[in-house]
């Protein structure tokens, strides 16, 4: 953690909604007047697409049925860390883009599937933002949850998050359903080992719970509307948590345990820029103080 330079992290596997979160961190930095560089956490994979596809063959021909992008070793974990570490220690580093698309070929001038060049961050910064799978990592060998001065999980029921995925990945990348359920059934292996023990070194975790029936996710037509979802917030520190106040803004919420508030789905946004902005401003606050 560094109070000059603090770094925010919000992790969640792939069809969780970070990026959803990531447009409320960046209306707040926006309003709050925050200079934000960022880090997504797929500048970070160790290949690019055609690279990914050998190594799953390969893995696959050895007899592993496991490996994925969530993998620890399918990607750069430690020169991650080393960007939290270098951004914490001087309010700089570097990072890269990955080309998911035409579209963003078009933006950053390289092929789909493959890396930009890294490039350095802009100076003056107030805040690191990270977005990604793997923001809050600890093992015997990488400890990147320890440089993040505040870690957001974004945690879905996981039937929820298998519709969103499959919805996600069949509208905008052209898979089939079959397609994207080989992809879960391979990611399932690390999901556990990997992706869930990062849940407990969050300071905040936001679990959205549909309140209709998703019992088969492989068939379902729609995703579950904000409407039709409750969403479940829990604090590690519920100290200096004011949920009187909370429970008062955020019409039919309620405490469920003494570290955890239920709102509706509909709410999440407007729960986010009540908790969220004082713990940023407090950040920036302490790190302008210092300077």
């Amino acid at each position: 953690m560094s109070q000059k330079h603090p770094i925010i992290s919000v992790t969640g596997s792939s069809g969780a909604g970070t990026s959803t979160v990531k447009h409320t961190f960046d209306q707040i930095f926006r309003r709050e007047g925050v200079n934000a560089v960022s880090i997504e956490g797929d500048a970070f994979h160790r290949f690019n697409r055609d690279q990914m596809r050998a190594e799953l063959k390969a893995r696959v021909a050895k007899g592993d049925h496991t490996f994925s992008h969530f993998s620890y070793d399918a990607n750069e974990l430690k020169q991650l860390e080393a960007a939290f570490r270098e951004y914490a220690e001087t309010g700089n580093g570097c990072t890269r883009t990955y080309v998911h698309d035409e579209a963003e070929a078009e933006v950053w001038g390289a092929k789909p599937g493959t890396f930009t060049d890294w490039r350095r961050f802009e100076d003056g910064s107030d805040v690191l933002f990270y977005e990604g799978l793997h923001g809050a990592v600890l093992t015997d060998d990488v400890r990147i949850a320890d440089y993040a001065d505040l870690k957001i999980g974004v945690v879905p029921v996981i039937n929820l998050e298998w519709i969103q995925k499959i919805h996600r990945d069949k509208a905008s990348r052209g898979y089939t359903t079959e397609a994207v359920t080989d992809v879960i059934l391979r990611r399932m292996h690390d999901y556990v080992h990997c992706i869930c023990p990062q849940f407990t070194n969050t300071d905040i975790n936001f679990q959205r719970v549909p309140t209709v029936d998703t019992s088969n996710p492989f068939v379902a037509r729609w995703i579950p509307t904000p409407d039709e979802s409750m969403v479940v917030i829990r604090f590690k520190d519920p100290r200096g948590i004011d949920f009187s106040y909370l429970v008062s803004m955020i019409h039919d919420s309620f405490m469920s345990r003494a570290n955890s508030i239920v709102i509706p789905g509909n709410k999440l946004d407007l729960a986010m820029q009540l908790i969220l902005t004082p713990m940023i401003q407090r950040l920036v606050e302490r790190r302008r103080r210092i300077l």
